[in-house]
């Protein structure tokens, strides 16, 4: 599904050019679930948003689903991520302006989903996340967990074939942590690929295989799990 050769990430300097990533090479397969790890500052972002397509990389190829991503134009990049996509920042980034519902919802206008297909997939993912009683409250109405939630229910409700997470845990409580997870593996099993960043061992026990940057390098080869 994904195929990184020599990806590097670079920020020209007048003395020195400054290499957020160097040379990554990796490729994960469909179906799989894997983690990247590494300390703050190693690029794990930075590689997720290039994945997602939402970064350039300055040298390299990135073959996604058999295309050449380095080679297409920003509305062909824009359709491949719509289509088969789905992202959890961990920032959240929720449309200020939307509603819990419509944040939800927003991929499945994207996509061209039925009206009476997107209010189903909405309502069974406010109700899987607990968030029911929220959905007519804007962003700024909401806590940081339930903010991150709304995120994770919006990157899902789609059925993406590849989830992109970055801390998707990171502002939820233990028990939210743990039945978020849960979903994850729950989707890995019915089919989707998944690719977290975390600094949590317990959540890269969920994947099969952990791969380690640090300072925009892979140290080491997976490991499977």
């Amino acid at each position: 599904m994904i195929q990184l050769n020599g990806i590097s990430k670079i920020y020209p300097g007048k003395v020195f050019d400054t290499y957020v990533l160097r040379d990554v090479d990796f490729k994960v397969n469909e179906g799989e679930f894997v983690t990247i790890m590494g300390p703050s500052g190693a690029g794990k972002s930075t590689l997720l948003n290039i994945i997602g397509m939402l970064d350039d990389f300055s040298e390299g190829e990135y073959h996604f689903l058999d295309q050449p991503v380095h080679k297409l134009n920003d509305k062909k990049r824009a359709e491949l991520c719509k289509a088969y996509i789905g992202f959890i920042f961990q920032s959240y980034h929720l449309i200020e302006e939307l509603t819990v519902y419509e944040n939800i919802e927003t991929p499945l206008l994207y996509r061209k989903v039925k009206s009476g297909d997107r209010k189903s997939l909405v309502c069974d993912m406010l109700d899987r996340f607990g968030i029911v009683g929220k959905k007519d409250l804007f962003p700024s109405q909401l806590s940081g967990g339930q903010q991150q939630l709304v995120g994770i229910a919006r990157a899902i409700v789609g059925g993406p074939r590849l989830l992109l997470a970055d801390e998707p845990t990171g502002n939820l409580h233990s028990k939210q942590g743990e039945e978020t997870m849960a979903i994850f593996r729950q989707l890995n099993r019915d089919g989707t690929t998944i690719l977290q960043v975390t600094h949590s061992d317990k959540n890269a026990a969920y994947g099969n295989r952990i791969l380690h940057l640090h300072d925009g390098l892979m140290t080491d080869q997976p490991t499977e799990r």
